[in-house]
């Protein structure tokens, strides 16, 4: 399975791409707003991506984004109707999430009968608010303290896009 944007590939989720995970769930700018902390070696990553492996076989909707055959990070939908991603600090601000998400949800919605897609994003993710709102993303809640990161409680923004 493999969708193709204009700079970007996407692709299933392979064992094989554990020290590229590595690279960014070991990234402590690139975990600061996910719901888990920097992982501390490859262990950890590697039962994060056997999961993520594992739910394709069940119904879930992964992508590795590819730029230039380098991974540089991760979309879609594991549990739907949870939707979201994660680039390497490397490649933001360059429209690599909006254009590899606007692909993953095309593919979602096409192949899956999802209703909509939710994000639950700490309100301090002001890239990923601006990147879902540019999806079409809208706000429809909020709550506070709703998962703790090492010693820090952090809050959540809900947003949901509907099937169009």
């Amino acid at each position: 399975m493999l969708l193709r944007t204009a700079r970007l590939t996407l692709r299933r989720p392979a064992m094989t791409d554990l020290e590229a995970f590595f690279g960014i769930t070991s990234n402590p700018a690139a975990m600061r707003y996910w719901s888990t902390l920097p992982h501390a070696d490859l262990d950890v990553t590697e039962a994060w991506l056997a999961r993520m492996v594992a739910r394709e076989q069940s119904g879930g909707e992964h992508f590795v984004i590819e730029r230039d055959g380098q991974l540089i990070g991760e979309v879609g939908a594991g549990r739907l109707p949870d939707f979201g991603f994660i680039i390497h600090p490397d490649h933001w601000g360059q429209g690599y999430a909006t254009e590899a998400s606007r692909a993953a949800i095309a593919h979602i919605f096409a192949v899956t009968d999802a209703t909509e897609l939710k994000a639950d994003v700490d309100p301090r993710n002001l890239g990923s608010l601006n990147t879902l709102a540019k999806l079409g993303f809208v706000e429809t809640g909020r709550a506070a303290n709703t998962f703790l990161l090492g010693e820090q409680w952090c809050d959540s923004v809900y947003l949901t896009l509907p099937r169009p």
